[in-house]
C-alpha cells in the first residue's frame, strides 16, 4: 500500500511540476514575443527616471544625482529591449531544460522513496518475533 501511495504522490508532484513549468513558459514566451512592442517607446527612457509621487519625498539634489547616474544606461536598455524578441527560441530550450532537471529530480526522489519503503519493510518486525527482541 505504501508503494502505491508514494508513487501516487510522485505522479501528482510530476503533474504539478509540469503544469507550473508550462504556465511559466507560456508567460515567458508571451513576454518575450511582445517585448518588440516596447521598442517604439524607448525614446521615453531618458525623460523620466523617478516617478512624480516619489519626487515629493526625496531631495531635488538626490533626484538629479540619481538621474545623472542612470542616464548612461538608457541606450543599453533600449538595445536590450530591441534584442529580446530574438531570444524567443532560447526560452523554449531553457524551459525544456528546467522541466527536465525537475522531472529527473522528482523521478529520483520517487525511486528513493520506493527503495526506502522496501528497506523499511525488510527491516520491519516480522510476525514471529516480539517487539522486545527487535529492540535489543
Amino acid at each position: 500500500m505504501f508503494y502505491a501511495i508514494s508513487w501516487f504522490i510522485s505522479f501528482t508532484l510530476m503533474a504539478l511540476w509540469s503544469l507550473a513549468c508550462w504556465g511559466l513558459y507560456t508567460v515567458a514566451a508571451w513576454a518575450v514575443s511582445s517585448a518588440g512592442v516596447l521598442t517604439d517607446g524607448t525614446h521615453a527612457i531618458g525623460t523620466i527616471f523617478i516617478p512624480e509621487w516619489l519626487r515629493g519625498w526625496i531631495p531635488p539634489e538626490l533626484a538629479r544625482e540619481f538621474e545623472a547616474l542612470i542616464a548612461p544606461a538608457g541606450p543599453m536598455i533600449a538595445a536590450a529591449i530591441e534584442t529580446v524578441p530574438a531570444l524567443s527560441g532560447a526560452v523554449t530550450v531553457v524551459g525544456w531544460a528546467i522541466w527536465g532537471l525537475g522531472a529527473m529530480t522528482l523521478v529520483a526522489l520517487a525511486i528513493g522513496a520506493h527503495a526506502l519503503i522496501s528497506l523499511l519493510k525488510r527491516r520491519g518486525v516480522s510476525a514471529g518475533t516480539s517487539r522486545a527482541a527487535v529492540l535489543r
